[in-house]
């Protein structure tokens, strides 16, 4: 079996989230499948000297090299990763066999540009590490985003991100703009995805990422994960989210009380549900791994998500 990364995707770059639905699913997935303990040795991010390759290095021995930080660093010590480049539509595929051995083969354009040859590998050992564990969604599409944002979450695929970029080149008599990412999701969903990452952890890679819309991207992610930690019934909510689930909760109350039923749109675009029974609860997702949190609607608590850990004050 053949995994396929991202094609290089010099041109038009998708952006926005498109995807956050899917990311959102695969963090939990991770959790689900690795554990909080195990995610948890996963702290320390591969740092920007272990993937560099000089310009006096030899090619092939540096991506040898590379290939070793990344196996190292998602606790892989009976693979060998052997690479090789070729001319191909994909930025990088895998041939997921048994092991230990596996065969991985880079665009041949990686051969006079290294900057991103981390990111690939990181991406395509990523492949290795969830085949292992036998973690993997049917289509193409849904499984490279599991494994893209597995990548981020465990402290690799930060790489991903600092490949994107937007440059002006000369072609001929011309300058020409040109944008170029990896991976399947967008510059702001890997930033969305560190961004979770640097809560957990408390990392910031920021300072690493090496160009300005990289790092733009990043921030635009992080907004909407710090947006995930301020929904009701969280208690960072500001006033205006605030006043609007006391509404729905004030319409819950009644229904369940009059009629002993919630209304039929007890779930709104933010995944907040409210529950029947004695006391009436809560649900919503958590903003760490998305897994549904349920307390009971009592005023003031701190919920503890039993899959991440993650512990949060909530005005219920």
């Amino acid at each position: 079996m053949a995994d396929d990364g991202a094609a290089p995707g010099v041109g038009e770059v998708e952006r926005g989230f498109p995807h956050l639905a899917t990311v959102r699913t695969a963090l939990t997935a991770l959790y689900k499948r690795l554990s909080y303990d195990t995610i948890s040795t996963f702290a320390a991010s591969v740092l920007p000297g272990q993937v560099a390759i000089g310009a006096g290095t030899d090619l092939h021995l540096g991506t040898q090299d590379v290939a070793r930080v990344m196996v190292r660093h998602l606790r892989l010590p009976r693979a060998r990763i052997v690479v090789s480049f070729r001319d191909m539509v994909h930025a990088g595929r895998v041939e997921l066999a048994a092991g230990p051995e596996y065969f991985v083969e880079l665009n041949s354009r990686f051969t006079t540009d290294r900057r991103d040859i981390g990111a690939c590998l990181a991406h395509e050992v990523t492949h290795v590490y969830l085949h292992r564990l036998d973690l993997w969604w049917p289509g193409t599409r849904d499984n490279e985003i599991l494994t893209d944002t597995a990548s981020v979450f465990l402290g690799a695929g930060w790489l991903l991100l600092d490949a994107f970029r937007q440059e002006s080149v000369i072609r001929g008599d011309r300058l020409v703009r040109t944008a170029s990412k990896l991976g399947y999701l967008t510059p702001e969903e890997f930033g969305y995805v560190l961004a979770v990452r640097a809560r957990v952890f408390h990392e910031d890679i920021e300072p690493w990422l090496s160009s300005a819309q990289a790092r733009d991207a990043y921030r635009a992610g992080a907004e909407v994960a710090r947006a995930e930690s301020r929904c009701p019934p969280l208690a960072g909510a500001g006033w205006a989210a605030r006043r609007a689930y006391a509404a729905r909760r004030r319409r819950a109350v009644e229904a369940w009380r009059r009629h002993g039923r919630l209304p039929a749109r007890a779930a709104e675009a933010d995944g907040v549900v409210f529950e029947g029974g004695d006391p009436l609860r809560v649900s919503f997702p958590c903003p760490t791994c998305h897994q549904r949190l349920r307390v009971p609607v009592r005023g003031r608590l701190r919920a503890r998500c039993v899959l991440c850990r993650a512990e949060w004050d909530c005005d219920t």
